[in-house]
């Protein structure tokens, strides 16, 4: 505890002195808050110095109609009637409890005792294991419901999260014309930019150091390809095939060595063409495999594909968080990221592998401190309302499940 409590305090003295050289000031409150965020975000649902200090958030589900198409969102505000300071949109990753996660509910809390107003989407792909480009309508829509609620505050300052490969649909969100604005700052942790790479890599554990430098190998977590395989199933015509291979994709994310031999000569030439790409290992294999994968996977694969897109239009400032040696997206695809946005910070850390955090060392805890400082100094930020889109219209609100 000693040594822990040493780290803590050098951490923080190191960051006010480097935050205050390179920016010419340092707010000592933001500080500290910035350290009870992290702290309470590692605690998750267990106590912590920012509960004690903090009222329980309030969270109600929203149904809201954009365009004629409903929406389901979960709103997470300070208690006791506090301010938000700014709004947050929190995009869930591919989970089957998608928004309703403990470790995903816990997060938003955190961010509501964090004085913000949390808009997490209810995307009912991503609770299936399946991503999707159009999933960023939710996304979008979502980001347009929140904008509309900060401008009635006055402060239309708003931020996103989003985690490991929601950052694809929340990207391409962010550049439709009708989200244009309406986001000032992100916070990506984990996520990708070369989807062909990042299939690479998860398959044959081959990347290129620095996008276009040597190759490298690392063993890659199997999850990757089994995750692939379910996202990627429905688009296989021929139902049997198309079963088979979700089978073979849940049955390895439940038990990675579990035995599919005898699922392997019963497949079609669809399910072949995706089992064969899964289990390959030689990277220069890889664009032809991808070749043969049924149409409609393709067309979704260019889809979310960031590197085919202009992300000029990207204004916003971006903070890139990605662990060193993750075994699922390696950090180039972040680095990638950072090096075509306008505005980026890259924020490499020894203690997280893909998104789970692990116990950090001083250099991290730097690294996570100065982050969360600049992350709570845009929410501080005020910004004038944008023009509310009125085709947002909120239809029903209720108490948010177990709240």
């Amino acid at each position: 505890m000693a040594d822990y409590e040493w780290a803590r305090r050098a951490g923080a003295l190191v960051a006010l002195v480097v935050t205050a050289v390179m920016a010419g000031g340092c707010s000592l409150s933001r500080l500290g808050e910035s350290m009870r965020v992290l702290e309470d975000v590692q605690a998750g649902a267990a106590p912590s110095a920012l509960k004690e200090q903090t009222p329980v958030p309030v969270c109600e589900t929203v149904t809201y109609r954009r365009d004629g198409v409903e929406r389901v969102a979960d709103i997470y505000r300070p208690g006791d009637g506090d301010p938000a300071l700014a709004g947050l949109l929190l995009a869930p990753g591919a989970d089957p409890d998608g928004k309703d996660d403990p470790r995903f509910v816990a997060f938003a809390e955190t961010l509501a005792r964090a004085r913000f107003e949390v808009v997490a989407p209810d995307i009912p792909g991503l609770r299936e294991l399946r991503v999707r480009a159009a999933d960023s309508d939710h996304i979008r829509d979502a980001l347009i419901l929140l904008s509309n609620r900060r401008g009635e505050a006055g402060d239309a300052t708003v931020g996103v999260i989003a985690i490991s490969f929601a950052t694809g649909p929340t990207t391409i969100a962010l550049l439709s014309p009708e989200a244009t604005g309406r986001a000032h700052f992100m916070l990506y942790i984990g996520g990708y930019y070369d989807i062909e790479a990042v299939i690479t890599f998860f398959t044959t554990g081959w990347y290129r150091d620095g996008g276009d430098g040597e190759m490298k190998h690392r063993e890659p977590n199997s999850y990757g390809k089994w995750f692939f395989a379910v996202s990627n199933a429905d688009f296989i015509d021929d139902p049997y095939d198309r079963a088979l291979i979700e089978w073979m994709g849940r049955r390895r994310l439940d038990d990675p060595d579990a035995d599919l031999s005898q699922a392997v000569p019963r497949l079609g030439p669809q399910g072949r063409a995706v089992y064969d790409l899964l289990t390959n290992t030689d990277p220069d294999l890889v664009p032809a495999l991808l070749a043969r994968q049924p149409p409609r996977a393709r067309a979704e694969i260019a889809a979310l594909d960031l590197k085919r897109r202009d992300l000029s239009g990207l204004d916003a400032r971006f903070l890139l968080v990605h662990g060193n040696d993750d075994p699922v997206i390696p950090e180039t695809q972040s680095i990638a990221f950072a090096a075509r946005a306008q505005q980026a910070e890259l924020y490499l850390l020894d203690s997280m592998k893909h998104v789970d955090p692990k116990p950090a060392g001083l250099g991290d805890k730097l690294s996570m401190l100065s982050m969360m400082y600049d992350f709570l100094t845009e929410r501080d930020q005020v910004r004038p309302p944008e023009a509310a889109d009125n085709s947002i219209e909120e239809l029903h609100t209720e108490q948010c499940r177990g709240g």
